[in-house]
Formats: structure tokens, sequence, C-alpha cells
């Protein structure tokens, strides 16, 4: 099943304001607080959407970092296509609009006395709680990969400080070389994003290294866009690319300082190392007991409410959301879910079922994208896809389709960030 970008667009932009309608202009919440922890695709769309829909609702955002870098486009900056400060976003915007924005580290959360403790003594009360923390990674779930061993083989899963760090061994590396990269099972953050990697450093080495190889180990049997991306990588990057998958690409240690990685058939060394490890919900989330035993975040799927904790909301990648990924423009979609449902919540409305859409576009070249799109509803409690309002790219485009979606691309990116931060 195909579908237009512009009939998804217009289909997004119903589905993502449903939960709104109906939260009355007149009625308000005043001085309820509102605490959210994490400023990234999921937090910060939930803080300016509050606001929107009620001014009176205090609400305070905390982040650590002054700027938010995107793990979208990251891929960019890989294939020298961007620069790191096309992706970094300041929080002044949301300033403006009447948000607290505190940068400091959440430290841990008091569920029964509604408590978030800062640093140096200090913290936040709330009424609601929205938590979107993202993910931690599982150190030494595969043996020898900790975070020492991630400054050496970059894992570039935040993107900033390793994304430079990853970027500067792809240009240190002589032509010829080998870069490896092995993404992790299933769930992880953002499915698409190890092809579309894969897809950048061949752009970057075909322009700068045509002779230098990449070779991927992933433990899965498939991937998200498979066939879009083959097909492309065919044309666009041929005999460069060497995908191992399931038993052949099950990375069982890392030796990192060898740049060297061991499956259990082979031993392979590249010049370049980018491993991905196992991820789970951030340790603010796990520790607060908001996880269950897989280590993410179960949810009521009509509010995002946890359903370990009362008056605690959990969105973005550390939520337990399937059917949607756990990518970005999930997270920007879940903020605004539970947006409407904390303001509707402290306004004593009911909560409406959401309808939410989720889209992830991919470059296989500066000038050719791809995607795959879905709209889902709630369906008995659960969120189900909506058949027929969602699919890929079709297979058979020619490169006109293929520019307009590398074009829709960069505008989806221009269109998020701005609805965050601007």
């Amino acid at each position: 099943m195909t579908l237009s970008r512009r009939r998804f667009t217009t289909l997004t932009g119903a589905a993502v304001v449903a939960p709104a309608i109906g939260l009355g202009r007149n009625a308000s919440a005043a001085g309820a607080r509102v605490v959210i922890i994490g400023g990234g695709f999921g937090g910060a769309t939930a803080a300016r959407y509050i606001k929107r829909w009620d001014s009176a609702i205090d609400v305070t955002l905390i982040e650590p970092a002054t700027t938010f870098v995107t793990c979208p486009f990251s891929n960019l900056v890989l294939g020298g296509v961007k620069k790191i400060g096309d992706i970094t976003h300041s929080y002044d915007g949301l300033v403006g609009l009447g948000v607290k924005v505190i940068h400091a580290k959440a430290e841990s959360i008091n569920i029964e006395k509604k408590w978030v403790h800062l640093p140096n003594e200090q913290i936040a009360k709330y009424d609601r709680l929205i938590v979107s923390p993202g993910i931690d990674f599982r150190w030494g779930e595969v043996e020898g990969y900790d975070e020492a061993a991630s400054r050496l083989a970059p894992h570039a899963w935040k993107a900033g400080v390793q994304t430079l760090l990853l970027r500067e061994q792809l240009q240190a590396m002589p032509d010829g070389g080998t870069f490896v990269i092995s993404p992790p099972a299933n769930p992880f953050r953002c499915p698409p994003g190890p092809a579309e990697r894969v897809s950048m450093v061949a752009h970057y080495f075909k322009t700068t290294k045509p002779k230098s190889k990449i070779l991927v180990l992933d433990p899965k049997g498939g991937f998200s866009k498979e066939g879009l991306f083959t097909a492309a990588w065919k044309e666009l990057y041929p005999g460069m690319i060497d995908y191992r998958k399931t038993e052949d690409g099950k990375v069982i240690r890392v030796d990192a300082e060898n740049k060297t990685l061991h499956t259990e058939f082979d031993e392979i060394k590249g010049d370049v190392v980018n491993f991905i490890p196992p991820q789970y919900a951030a340790a603010i989330a796990r520790d607060a007991g908001l996880a269950d035993a897989s280590g993410w975040c179960p949810v009521d799927q009509k509010s995002f409410a946890s359903t370990l904790a009362k008056d605690v909301f959990v969105i973005g990648d550390a939520s337990i959301a399937s059917p949607m990924p756990k990518s970005g423009f999930s997270a920007n979609n879940q903020g605004k879910v539970v947006a409407a449902a904390v303001v509707s919540n402290l306004q004593g409305r009911e909560i409406a079922d959401p309808k939410l859409a989720n889209t992830c576009y991919s470059l296989v070249a500066p000038d050719y994208g791809i995607s795959v799109s879905a709209v889902y509803r709630l369906n008995n409690g659960k969120l189900e896809a909506v058949e027929g309002a969602g699919g890929l790219s079709p297979k058979e485009a020619g490169m006109r389709q293929r520019q307009l979606e590398a074009s829709y691309a960069e505008g989806w990116y221009r269109s998020i960030t701005d609805e965050m931060f601007a």
C-alpha cells in the first residue's frame, strides 16, 4: 500500500489535533502544576501544547542540556550533508511561551509526594508529571561494550558529541578502509536509522573515499524499508555495502580498542566501528518504578498515563506504544496527545480517544528520499494501525519521486522543529 506525501500530510494534520477538539475555551486549570522531564520531541511538544491549550497551567520543563541536538538528520552530519549547528535548537521559544525551563538533571521522582528531585536539594512539585526521558544503553549486555568503549567505537545514537566523534573517525579513515556498523535487536530508537546511516556514510565514501567498504552486522532477520534501501544501494552504491543478518550478524563481543567485533562465526576488524547497543527506558523512569521487566514503560495508550504510577504520564521512546515505532515523529504526536489528556484531566473533562500518526523519512542520498507512514487509532484500549491509511514509498518510483521525497523530508524537519522550538 502506498500513500502520497500530500495526502499523508493532510491525514497527520487532522490526526494530531483531534485530541484537542472539545477543550473548553473558558475552562481553566489555573494554578495546576505540570512538570515535564525531558526536552526532546515528546517533552518539548507537550510543554508547548499545554501552554497553548491552557496558558494558566504552570508548566516546568526539566532538561539538562541547554540546546537540543536532534537524532533525526544527525546521519546527514555523518554524510557531510549537514553541519551539527543545523540540527541544534534552543529552548528560548518555549521560555517565550511561559514555560519554565530548568537546565538540570532530574535525579529522582517521589511518586507519593509528587516531587521531582533536582541537584542541590531542590525539588519541583507537580500535580501531573510527564516523563519523556528517552533511552539509556544497556552497557555490558554485549561483552566488552561499556561507556568507555563507546569513546573508541561510538554509538552516535544520542546526537551531539557522539555524532561528531563518529564523523571525525570517518574523516580520518583512509580511502579503501572499512566502516563496520552493528545495529541492535528490536526494540530500539528509530528502526530505519541504521540503514539511513549506512546510506549517508556510503554517500560520503562515494564522493571522498570511493575505494572504501561498509559492512553491516545486524542480528535481526530484516529491517525497516529493507526493499527500498537495498534497491537504492544497488543503484547508487554498487559493490560497497555488505549486509549480514541473523546469526551472521549477531555480535557477541566488542573489542573497541582493536576495533574488532566478534560474531559466533567470525572476527571482524574495521577501520571505524559504529556499535549501537541494546536500549531501554532512561534511568530516571526505571528508577521511579515506571518500567516493567522489559525495561520499557507500560502506558494506557488512550492517554499515555503510566499503568504503574498515578498522575504520571510517559511518552516517547521510553514508553510502550506499539505498534507505533520509537521515533521523533511518534514522540511529537504523543506529546500532543498527552498535552490534551493532561489539560482535559486538570479541567475535569473527559479525555477523547486519540488518533496518531507517524512517518519516517530516510535519505539514501541527498536527493533520494524514501519513507514509511501509518495512522493509528484506539481499538479496545490499544492502538492499531488504520488499514489503508499508510504505506511505503512506491518501489517502482522514478528519480523525480525520490527527489520529491527528499524535499518532503527537509520540509518535515523544518516544520516539526519549528513547532517545538520556534
